[in-house]
């Protein structure tokens, strides 16, 4: 079943470089079929296997030769290794699919988020709104207390929100994708998500600024910092919050 999840993954993820590259450019993201960018010519579906069609062609367009960029396999190989994950940390529940469905969204805006620094709402708002629907029939149906995810997502919006209004240096999509992290994860991983995030945005920053490939005015995406923040917090945000408590205890 678990290379099943991951094959599952592997075509997700084709079909998230679609919206990757579609959505930036407001096009629909079901219609025209997949075609090369260069030649326009309809892509075959015997050449959109995931991975293994890159392999085959040799990284080029069938009909004119133009090179493939590898980020394509590589996101269609990550969204199947995580999907992977969830799955034997969760196995078929509705938990898993609740955070198929995050990092399906988060992959997605992330990406988009690097290449373009922008954030599209018709993206976060989806999926906070799937987020809250999923944590009402959590509620419902196991009676999950929901009160740590509605906090996570106030604290998500509160703390983001407050740097963008106040201090500056963010966009206001940063703010709805924090939102996306709390309704999903819940308030102590959304605290760890953010401290994560502010951590390892740091030090890119700062490497990016100290080798000059930025300079301090230069805008970074803060999406992509969140989205790992997020994964971390999901596959092993239990055993660091409990490392952190015993060492607080310990001292």
């Amino acid at each position: 079943m678990g290379i099943l999840i991951f094959i599952i993954g592997l075509t997700i993820g084709s079909f998230l470089n679609v919206c990757i590259y579609r959505i930036p450019l407001g096009e629909s993201i079901a219609y025209p079929p997949s075609h090369c960018t260069n030649c326009s010519t309809e892509i075959k579906a015997y050449d959109l296997i995931p991975v293994i069609s890159y392999i085959f062609l040799g990284g080029k367009c069938r009909s004119c030769g133009e090179k493939i960029s590898i980020k394509y396999p590589i996101l269609e190989l990550f969204t199947g290794i995580m999907f992977y994950f969830v799955f034997k940390e969760y196995g078929l529940t509705i938990f898993a699919l609740k955070y198929f469905i995050m990092i399906v969204f988060l992959i997605v805006i992330a990406v988009i988020d690097l290449n373009t620094q922008d954030v599209y709402s018709v993206t976060t708002y989806s999926c906070i709104a799937i987020g809250i629907i999923i944590t009402l029939i959590e509620k419902i149906y196991l009676n999950v207390d929901i009160w740590p995810y509605i906090i996570g997502l106030i604290i998500g919006v509160v703390v983001i929100g407050g740097i963008v209004f106040v201090a500056g240096g963010m966009g206001e999509g940063d703010i709805e994708i924090a939102a996306i992290c709390g309704i999903f994860l819940g308030w102590q991983n959304m605290i760890l998500t953010l401290l994560l995030s502010f951590i390892i945005g740091g030090i890119v920053g700062g490497t990016l600024i100290i080798f000059k490939k930025k300079t301090k005015r230069d805008a970074i995406a803060f999406g992509p910092f969140l989205f790992i923040g997020a994964m971390i917090s999901l596959f092993l945000g239990n055993e660091i919050i409990s490392w952190y408590m015993n060492f607080l205890n310990l001292n």
